[in-house]
């Protein structure tokens, strides 16, 4: 709506121009008028009590006339026309899918679409802004260090990198943020500030040293500031795993989940099949919806996965995402992301791909809400 983007336009013109002039401050907490805001109780969407559902679509943005891509291409009006009213999409943002392959340029042609397309549907995107393993753009792993300055540098080298991570967040922060399907942005995927040990950089070889939660900490504080700096209304969530990475073991979750600068907190949850508080008592999810509840933020279940194909029936999964959702709702999560959707699916191998034709489309329209408007809503 014009009056929403013009008042947009002055409230961010007004903030930039007083850091620049060093007479004013990032407000920590997003100013009223976005369409989706996060309290103690969840989410809600255009004033009404919202439970998002809906999936992961990580290669939204992937045109190979273009750019790079990251997995298949998806035809987006097929997508986003396929969705359940009011769902809420995962998807890569990342700068190599805006780098143009054969030109080495920017070109954020299939971004844009992306946004067109969700846009012309009336459904919501919760965009990454960089994967903590490196996927689909470098493929290097972001240690400790990278969260100290790295994120500020650029290193040439890389034809799908041509920016530090600080200019890219800025860019796409700057050319989206009025997207009237934007419902929050998220700085890194499965963030953690462990540190390499040998080149391969597997798990089992990373180290975790000393100060690692504050570290991470100082990132959400530093680079999120600088994001509501250019987008003071759209919510920020921290996009942990959740389950003990390093920087958020235990008690750090909470410790990192208080920065001003995170408005939501994650979960992401594999590997316990129909079970739907995993974990143990000190990093499983009862634990997150404690220290999540303990910091006045809702908790967005942003990934749940299980295997399927060869190794398991499609109507199994369902029925055990089913019973997982339906515990943790129960519990207090305030929404749940599937992983993945492809547009490909390979039923003959054991994956985590989910199809069109998929009984967990099922699963997310039985389960996702949207309220009556609040006594309090405009």
């Amino acid at each position: 709506m014009p009056r929403f983007r013009t008042s947009r336009f002055v409230a961010v013109a007004v903030t930039v121009v007083g850091l620049l002039l060093g007479t004013g401050h990032a407000s920590a907490a997003p100013a009223p008028g976005a369409r989706v805001t996060a309290s103690p109780d969840g989410f809600a969407l255009d004033g009404r009590p919202w439970w998002p559902t809906g999936f992961n679509a990580y290669q939204l943005a992937t045109d190979w006339s273009v750019n790079w891509g990251c997995g298949a291409m998806v035809n987006l009006d097929d997508y986003f026309g396929a969705l359940p009213p009011n769902s809420l999409t995962r998807f890569n943002l990342f700068q190599a899918l805006a780098i143009n392959r054969f030109t080495g340029q920017l070109d954020f042609g299939p971004i844009d679409a992306v946004f067109a397309a969700a846009e012309a549907h009336d459904q919501m995107v919760l965009p990454v802004l960089a994967a903590q393993d490196g996927a689909c753009e470098d493929e290097v792993f972001k240690g400790r260090q990278w969260y100290v300055d790295g994120w500020t540098d650029f290193t040439p080298g890389h034809e799908r990198v041509v920016m530090s991570f600080r200019d890219w967040m800025h860019t796409a922060v700057a050319r989206y943020r009025d997207s009237a399907s934007l419902a929050a942005w998220e700085l890194v995927g499965e963030p953690e500030t462990s540190t390499c040990t040998d080149a391969s950089c597997f798990w089992w070889t990373r180290s975790c040293e000393p100060g690692a939660a504050h570290v991470l900490r100082e990132f959400f504080d530093t680079a999120g500031a600088e994001l509501r700096a250019v987008d003071p209304y759209t919510l920020i969530t921290a996009g942990y795993t959740g389950g003990g990475q390093c920087g958020t073991q235990g008690d750090e979750y909470q410790f990192v989940s208080a920065s001003p600068y995170v408005d939501a907190v994650q979960y992401h949850d594999y590997g316990a099949d129909g079970v739907p508080l995993p974990g143990d008592q000190w990093n499983g999810l009862g634990r997150r919806l404690e220290q999540a509840e303990a910091v006045g933020k809702p908790l967005l279940v942003a990934e749940i996965g299980e295997l399927a194909g060869s190794c398991g029936s499609l109507p199994d999964r369902a029925a055990h995402i089913t019973a997982k959702i339906e515990g943790q709702r129960d519990a207090g999560t305030a929404g749940a992301l599937l992983w993945a959707f492809v547009p490909d699916p390979r039923p003959f191998d054991c994956t985590f791909d989910i199809g069109f034709d998929d009984p967990l489309w099922e699963v997310i329209e039985d389960f996702g809400s949207l309220g009556t408007p609040s006594a309090t809503s405009p």
